[in-house]
């Protein structure tokens, strides 16, 4: 599949793998400048790119887990849509979850974007749903 991307600034990048078996592809922090994220707020980073993704698909992005093991920084949305109709800028909400300030530098590896199937369906209301062993049963009615 072939992804149409437009480079918004001159600090733009690519995204790119960061292994040949990896589902996300790195986005990079387009910006000449670091940037500070103080502790408990949210920075949103501008990745520098526009994408065109084919109908039946949608941009997912998802936090680096070095990001947020290393530093305590998570996508303050936890995940990330790009419709395929959308042709604006990919902008990454980081959240600062730690009592530290934190520094994301031009250029950093900020997120990862994976490429998505997804049904388009027609909702269908009913008086009644059909019934299944497990039912209504909520959080935690698995067990562990």
């Amino acid at each position: 599949m072939q992804i149409d991307i437009k480079l918004l600034n001159d600090y733009a990048k690519m995204p790119s793998h960061g292994s040949a078996s990896a589902a996300g592809y790195d986005l990079y922090a387009a910006t000449s400048y670091d940037i500070e994220i103080a502790p408990h707020k949210t920075v949103k980073v501008d990745a520098g790119i526009a994408v065109a993704i084919p109908e039946g698909y949608f941009g997912a992005i998802y936090a680096r887990s070095g990001l947020a093991t290393k530093q305590g920084l998570r996508l303050a949305n936890c995940v990330g849509v790009v419709d395929a109709d959308y042709r604006g800028p990919i902008i990454v909400a980081l959240h600062n979850d730690t009592d530290e300030y934190q520094y994301i530098h031009a250029g950093d590896r900020i997120a990862q974007l994976v490429i998505q199937p997804f049904w388009d369906v027609n909702f269908n209301e009913v008086k009644e749903l059909d019934t299944t062993e497990r039912g209504n049963k909520g959080f935690g009615s698995t067990g562990k």
